[in-house]
C-alpha cells in the first residue's frame, strides 16, 4: 500500500518540488490512515491532512540548516 517516503532536504534531494512534498504528505496519510482512498465522507478530512502535512512538510525543509550550506528561505 505504502512506498517509503523518500529524504526531500539536501543536499539528498537537491531540487525538491511541491509535488515531491505532496506526494510524500499523501503517503503519510495513507498510512496512518491505513486507507489508500478515502471513502466519500471522509474525503474532505483526509484532503485537509494531506494540505497540512505539505505545508508542515515545507516549513520545515525551508527552515532546515545544512552543514556546509548558507540557509535557503524560499517563501
Amino acid at each position: 500500500m505504502c512506498r517509503s517516503i523518500k529524504t526531500l532536504r539536501p543536499p539528498t534531494t537537491p531540487a525538491v518540488t511541491d509535488e515531491d512534498i505532496r506526494a510524500a504528505a499523501l503517503q503519510y496519510v495513507r498510512k496512518v490512515s491505513g486507507f489508500r482512498a478515502p471513502a466519500a465522507h471522509n474525503r474532505e478530512v483526509f484532503d485537509h491532512a494531506v494540505d497540512a502535512i505539505a505545508a508542515a512538510t515545507h516549513d520545515l525543509l525551508n527552515g532546515l540548516q545544512i552543514r556546509g550550506t548558507p540557509p535557503t528561505r524560499q517563501d
